[in-house]
């Protein structure tokens, strides 16, 4: 699976949101993005994870930087997520995955000393340009926000 590199064009979509509505990353042309990769909707680590984007967004947003969550999840359990959390940034779903897998996040992973197909949790910002300008992978979800905000300097 070829992973993603800073300086690297960002894999164009256009995927359904929790309500059914069309969100594209040329959307956000213009501006810059944190594009994060996540297993399922509604799990401890993905929760968390939410949350702390939820509870950093507004300093986030005050750097010039917007969010999008995306998993494998249908709409209707991206919305329950949503509104059980309130979260208040896009949740988009890829239920065939190719998304995930233009941007290196679905592949083989260790999970509990085993290995296995899933979701590889990944984290990228996308410059103005469209251009990749931070790559992680198989990050961890608690402290991961905490970490990138001490990354980009907000």
């Amino acid at each position: 699976m070829p992973r993603l590199e800073v300086g690297d064009k960002a894999p164009a979509f256009s995927l359904p949101d929790a309500d059914g509505n069309p969100v594209s990353l040329a959307d956000y042309k213009g501006r810059k993005v944190i594009v994060y990769f996540y297993p399922a909707a509604s799990t401890p680590g993905c929760t968390k994870e939410a949350c702390d984007f939820r509870d950093n967004l507004a300093e986030l947003n005050e750097a010039g930087l917007d969010v999008i969550g995306i998993s494998p999840d249908k709409p209707a359990k991206l919305a329950k997520f949503r509104d059980a959390e309130g979260l208040t940034f896009p949740l988009l779903s890829d239920p065939d995955r190719e998304v995930l897998e233009a941007w290196g996040a679905y592949g083989e992973k260790k999970m509990y000393g085993k290995t296995v197909q899933g979701v590889i949790r990944s984290t990228f910002v996308v410059d103005e340009d469209g251009r990749i300008a931070l790559a992680q992978y198989n990050i961890r979800a608690t402290g991961h926000v905490a970490k990138l905000r001490r990354d980009l300097s907000v």
